[in-house]
């Protein structure tokens, strides 16, 4: 079967839409239960669901853009190519974790990306898609997101200039 046409039954399968960052997307889970964050002393508003779940389809030439998110990501890696994450900290250190199933090559199954740190993501090179999953608590809200740009980004990390030219929009 041709890899554009595995991508599509995917999609299809899984029932993904595109997400603004880049890549596809579907939220499996989101808890019943919520809390208010500030009980966490997280600096959110509102209430927030315990957590939240997706899957993530990432293909070859479609990046997930830097953005940062106030609450801890889980990645867990499902299928097809590795993820190259790609990781700003607060503190400004770089980092790229490879997410793949290759643990003899220094492939991790799941990562966790911390809360406030930019992050970004694509496709392993050679590879045409990655499918992964994220897990995020307190639960996901688009409250919580934001995008960067890269004047912004870059300002604040002019040492990784390279990267985020290449992983924003």
């Amino acid at each position: 079967m041709e890899q554009s046409e595995k991508i599509k039954q995917i999609i299809a399968a899984l029932d993904l839409t595109p997400h603004p960052e880049g890549g596809y997307f579907k939220e499996t889970y989101r808890s019943e239960g919520t809390i208010d964050p500030k009980d966490s002393g997280l600096k959110m508003e509102g209430q927030r669901n315990f957590s939240t779940c997706i899957y993530f389809l990432l293909t070859q030439g479609n990046f997930s853009a830097f953005h940062r998110i106030q609450q801890d990501e889980i990645w867990h890696f499902y299928d097809g190519a590795p993820i190259d994450l790609h990781i700003i900290s607060k503190e400004g250190a770089y980092r790229r974790i490879n997410i793949g199933r290759n643990f003899t090559n220094g492939e991790v199954p799941q990562y966790v990306v911390k809360a406030g740190d930019w992050f970004a993501s694509e496709v392993a090179h050679g590879g045409s898609y990655s499918l992964a999953g994220c897990t995020v608590a307190p639960g996901f809200d688009f409250r919580d997101f934001e995008l960067a740009g890269t004047d912004q980004l870059t300002s604040e990390y002019p040492n990784h200039a390279e990267i985020i030219s290449r992983l924003t929009r």
